[in-house]
C-alpha cells in the first residue's frame, strides 16, 4: 500500500466500510459505519502491511483516517 487511495481501498475490502476517498479525509464521526474496534483493526493493518511498528497513542488521537494513513506512512 503506497497511496492513500491504496489504504482507502485495503479498508473498504477488509473492514468492508462503504468509505469514499472524501470520507475518509474527513472526520472519524463522519466515517459511515465506524466504531473504536475499527480503529484497532486498521493498526493492525497497517502495520502488517508496512512491517513497522506504529505509535498506538498518535493513532488514538488522530482525527480522520487519512492522518492514520500519514501517521503509518511516517512510520
Amino acid at each position: 500500500m503506497k497511496t492513500f487511495e491504496e489504504f482507502v481501498g485495503l479498508l473498504q475490502e477488509e473492514l468492508g466500510l462503504p468509505i469514499t476517498l472524501e470520507q475518509a479525509g474527513g472526520s472519524l464521526d463522519a466515517v459511515p459505519g465506524w466504531d473504536s474496534m475499527h480503529l484497532l483493526t486498521v493498526l493492525v493493518l497497517l502495520e502488517r502491511q508496512s512491517s513497522r511498528q506504529i505509535s498506538m497513542p498518535a493513532v488514538l488521537e488522530a482525527g480522520s483516517l487519512r492522518d492514520i494513513y500519514d501517521l503509518a506512512a511516517a512510520a
